[in-house]
């Protein structure tokens, strides 16, 4: 309810007492605000707005700007959150242009220069000074100051207002204030009595004005009756044998990669059949950019990855011009080393030039891998991978292995008891000395078979390096 009990409005017409409120302080009025209790500010605030837009209940300008003034100072506590009545601020500190679009029957009282000076100041930037300035010292300021800019407040407000419904921002007070039409004659001004029991009928009771608002109605069209035989469906009876007759079509989107949205959401948990992977990759030739649109994200790439290595080769190539690209690297780089994860890099080197820094930080990702590994079974396995992934690189020229000497050499000695690790371990030795011959060379891992003669990875490969000695036994 935002009805004020009558007790309140008496004690709030008492602090906008003619009399008394043109000497004080504005520190001094704002202090008697302590006599409501902070649950009923609310409905303080809008009784100071019912009888602000009633300029007849407020006849001195004093009055007018205790009122304004009591208004701001409800909720100065509270000034990191929203004022309640910041939209009454930015009406009244707004150019009288705008405002006298407003009806006169429910617009508020213009302010004077230095009122807008004083309170555009105030809700800004309040000093302590200010405070100290009776209402008449504000009423009779010069107005050499300028107003202050309250362009972050009608933001605010504007943004606030946005979120109301239409209906909401149409609605006008129940209760108007007859405007003063009369020219050449002095208003009459209504005496004590006469404010207070007005007041009390537009503030206080169940009816109370500020309670009250009409809104435009709406009305729709009753929908006709359609012919009886439809009635049936508002009541069945009877042992009648009705189908329902449903569309297994529905919601199924048919528009252009549809299919290859479906087969990518399916690629990412299990492995596609040769007729599938076929299919998805003719639906990424036929559209460039459908493979932006499939749902292929980063965080998605390892599934696909681990379960259709050579999708993720075709769909990371074609990803190469995207600005996220280095996002897919990073990723594919920290993920858990495993012949799938290998095998998509080795192909990658090999089709396209590959960031340095990337490369290097794979492999040394590959070697921390083997040396922390506790399972000797694996540990052998994954670095017979390694190595042989290593001197495709090599071989291939994708790398300077003198950038990398010192890590793989010691790697190699750390491993010297299995094959390929001594394998490798000669052929950097060969390149140190300046021996070229060793790139030319499949005999040290003529159990390899494949892996001088890598190519550009091709859908249908089934031979590779990396998974030939993945099919090796361990040591």
């Amino acid at each position: 309810m935002s009805a004020l009990s009558v007790k309140d409005l008496n004690q709030l017409l008492t602090i906008l007492d003619a009399e008394n409120v043109a000497n004080q302080s504005v520190e001094a009025l704002a202090s008697q605000l302590g006599v409501f209790n902070k649950q009923e500010y609310f409905k303080v605030g809008n009784a100071l707005v019912m009888l602000l837009q009633n300029a007849d209940l407020l006849p001195s300008p004093s009055q007018r700007l205790a009122a304004v003034l009591l208004l701001h100072e409800l909720f100065k506590p509270d000034a990191q959150n929203f004022h309640p009545f910041s939209s009454v601020f930015v009406q009244l500190l707004a150019d009288e242009s705008l405002s006298a679009k407003r009806p006169e029957s429910y617009r508020l009282p213009k302010l004077s220069p230095p009122e807008k000076i004083y309170l555009s100041h105030l809700i800004t930037n309040p000093q302590k000074d200010m405070y100290k300035k009776t209402l008449r010292q504000i009423l009779n300021l010069e107005t050499t100051n300028s107003m202050a800019d309250i362009s972050a407040l009608q933001t605010s407000v504007s943004e606030r207002l946005s979120e109301y419904t239409l209906e909401s921002k149409s609605r006008v007070p129940a209760v108007l204030s007859m405007p003063d039409i009369r020219s050449g004659f002095e208003p009459i001004l209504p005496d004590s009595s006469a404010i207070k029991k007005t007041a009390e009928a537009l503030v206080s009771g169940p009816n109370a004005a500020v309670q009250q608002s009409v809104s435009p109605e709406f009305v729709r069209l009753a929908p006709p009756i359609f012919c009886p035989d439809e009635l049936v469906w508002l009541d069945p009876i009877g042992e009648s044998d009705y189908m329902i007759a449903y569309d297994t079509t529905v919601c199924i989107p048919r528009g252009a990669g549809s299919e290859a949205r479906r087969l990518i959401s399916q690629a990412f948990t299990g492995s596609l059949t040769l007729l599938q992977q076929n299919r998805l990759l003719s639906e990424l030739e036929r559209d460039s950019r459908l493979v932006y649109h499939v749902g292929i994200t980063p965080n998605k790439l390892p599934a696909l990855v681990e379960n259709n290595p050579l999708i993720a080769i075709e769909v990371l190539l074609r990803l190469m011009q995207s600005s996220q690209i280095t996002e897919y690297l990073s990723v594919l780089v920290n993920m858990e080393m495993s012949l799938h994860s290998m095998e998509v890099v080795n192909r990658l080197t090999t089709a396209v030039e590959l960031p340095t820094e990337f490369v290097h930080l794979y492999i040394s990702n590959c070697i921390s891998t083997c040396e922390t590994i506790k399972d000797r079974y694996m540990q052998n396995r994954l670095v017979r991978l390694v190595c042989v992934f290593l001197q495709s690189l090599i071989r291939n020229k994708i790398i300077n292995v003198q950038e990398l000497f010192i890590e793989v050499q010691a790697f190699c000695i750390g491993f010297s008891r299995i094959r390929e690790a001594a394998a490798l371990f000669r052929l950097l030795k060969q390149l140190d000395s300046g021996d070229q011959s060793g790139l030319n060379t499949t005999s040290s891992i003529a159990t390899f078979p494949g892996l001088s003669s890598l190519s550009a990875p091709s859908f249908n490969s089934q031979a590779s390096p990396v998974a030939s000695a993945a099919k090796g036994k361990g040591e």
